[in-house]
């Protein structure tokens, strides 16, 4: 028997216990509802998707052509949107996710205004934009599933066998996020309490990245500070105490490193012998041997093997980190928080090429086999001349005739129709399955896509609108396509509760109930 039948049941049973008080209340409705609200609490989210994405970690180290993906969603209504076209295209939200960036909280969510990726907005932002997240997702449920009990309640015969497999098998578009809490908003007991405030609202993997938290930049912005090691293990052991308080005790950690382009420290590291944590992030320190007879007021000098170093520092205060050591740090970063509690690894890098991702996961792998990362897409890449030039170079060293084409000028429309741009589009379309593969990639998302197709679909729409094309430039740019490609929103009062809010009269008052959808809805009309 289904959990809905199970509760009919239980509320028939729990209604004759109540007699004639409860005459009025229907089990069946009630079990409706009870299926149309099936996540109670945020934590009840965060423990269900946690084991979503434990199980997928798992497959994905048994066969790495089972990656997960997502998009950054920075609306509620943008991640249900995109979780119902999901359902609708693939029939499954299996290994697909929702992303929740800090970069567009930032830019779209504050009460400042538009603000920069620095950790300028309201930290309880973050939080809010979870909790809104999957209360539209749970609505995107509620919606389904009424839709289908009033198919069920017309059906007849096999017909209803079908639609009530449907109710009992019904998939949620409830799916994991990962969420971005930026460097942690403070100290390891800020980032312990905001990391709380997410996970109830229904985190269940949290991504924390180890630049300074008062000097936090974008990861593709110059002015990147990193903090010691034993720094950022504190925040990962305060998120892990956060979700082990809450009883999420399978709760996921992203490590973010930006140590390929950050080449500042804000600190020394602590260090009690050689060779320790503290003496191998120092020891990438960009350094001169000095005398103590050299020693300026203010130095700060390190000593070590029986030398004096003084580090490079800057008007700023901060230190410098020796040019070239990008690499051998981001692999120190990453060993050292999945040594340290992590569960994931996030590289952020300055392009998106397989071969620099997939050396640096081989080294960690030579540390910690079974080590994966999650991967930024990100549109700060010029996807189409990185992957050109790609191509180039490689024809390039394989002495093939590159003379048609000019290196810094491949992002021209005059290429798009050559073998070269074929081949660099073919390589973008299947970068996520290779890089799943050859880079230990487990996770690929684009941070900001719904921030740049908001603005690329509302520049069309308005160009066509308040041109010549009038209310043509919506009808044929946007209802008529909702309406061919079966946009659920083009009944967007079904979309908003109408329908769900008829429902609930219906079963508080009866046939006395005023109802919306009657036949002057000009809603029929789709």
């Amino acid at each position: 028997m289904s959990h809905y039948q199970n509760d009919i049941q239980a509320i028939s049973n729990l209604k004759q216990q109540q007699g004639s008080a409860w005459d009025a209340i229907s089990p069946e409705s009630a079990a409706r509802m009870r299926a149309q609200n099936r996540f109670q609490t945020g934590l009840d989210i965060a423990r269900y998707t946690a084991g979503i994405m434990r199980r997928d970690m798992a497959a994905y180290d048994a066969d790495p052509s089972q990656y997960t993906q997502s998009l950054g969603c920075w609306h509620g209504f943008i991640g249900q949107q995109k979780m119902i076209s999901i359902k609708k295209h693939f029939n499954s939200t299996d290994r697909r996710y929702l992303y929740l960036s800090g970069w567009m909280i930032a830019a779209l969510r504050s009460e400042f205004g538009p603000l920069p990726d620095q950790s300028m907005h309201e930290k309880t932002a973050v939080s809010a934009l979870i909790r809104e997240l999957y209360t539209f997702l749970r609505q995107a449920d509620a919606r389904e599933l009424g839709g289908l009990f009033r198919q069920l309640d017309a059906a007849e015969g096999p017909a209803r066998a079908a639609i009530q497999d449907k109710i009992d098998n019904f998939v949620t578009h409830v799916v994991p996020i990962i969420a971005d809490i930026d460097a942690g908003f403070g100290n390891a007991e800020a980032t312990y309490l905001l990391a709380k405030q997410m996970i109830e609202a229904g985190a269940c993997c949290i991504q924390l990245e180890n630049q300074v938290s008062d000097e936090k930049q974008c990861g593709h912005q110059d002015g990147k500070v990193t903090v010691p090691h034993e720094d950022f293990l504190a925040k990962i052991r305060a998120v892990r105490y956060a979700f082990l308080e809450l009883g999420v005790d399978d709760g996921v950690i992203v490590a973010r490193t930006d140590s390929l382009g950050a080449g500042l420290t804000k600190q020394i590291a602590y260090t009690r012998e050689p060779g320790d944590l503290g003496d191998q992030y120092n020891s990438f320190l960009d350094v001169e041997e000095i005398a103590a007879d050299d020693l300026a007021n203010g130095d700060v000098v390190l000593k070590r093997e029986g030398k004096l170093l003084r580090p490079k520092r800057l008007p700023s205060n901060l230190f410098q980190f020796r040019a070239g050591t990008g690499e051998a740090r981001c692999v120190l970063d990453c060993i050292t928080s999945l040594q340290n509690g992590a569960d994931l690894l996030w590289i952020e890098t300055e392009k998106p090429h397989i071969a620099q991702i997939g050396g640096m996961v081989s080294e960690i792998r030579k540390v910690i086999p079974n080590a994966k990362l999650v991967y930024n897409n990100s549109p700060s890449f010029n996807w189409t001349l990185n992957f050109r030039q790609q191509v180039f170079d490689g024809m390039k060293e394989r002495g093939e005739d590159v003379s048609a084409y000019e290196r810094s000028q491949l992002m021209s429309a005059e290429y798009d129709n050559t073998d070269l741009a074929r081949e660099a589009d073919e390589r973008i379309r299947t970068f996520q399955a290779d890089a799943a593969r050859e880079a230990g990639i487990f996770h690929h998302l684009i941070t900001l896509p719904t921030y740049h197709t908001a603005a690329l679909s509302t520049d069309n729409l308005a160009k066509e609108y308040f041109g010549d094309q009038g209310m043509l430039g919506y009808v044929a740019g946007v209802q008529r396509k909702e309406i061919r490609q079966g946009i659920a929103c083009v009944k967007h009062q079904n979309m908003s509760g109408s329908d769900l809010g008829d429902d609930h009269k219906e079963y508080f008052s009866g046939e006395a109930a005023l109802k919306a959808a009657g036949k002057d809805n000009t809603m029929n009309q789709f």
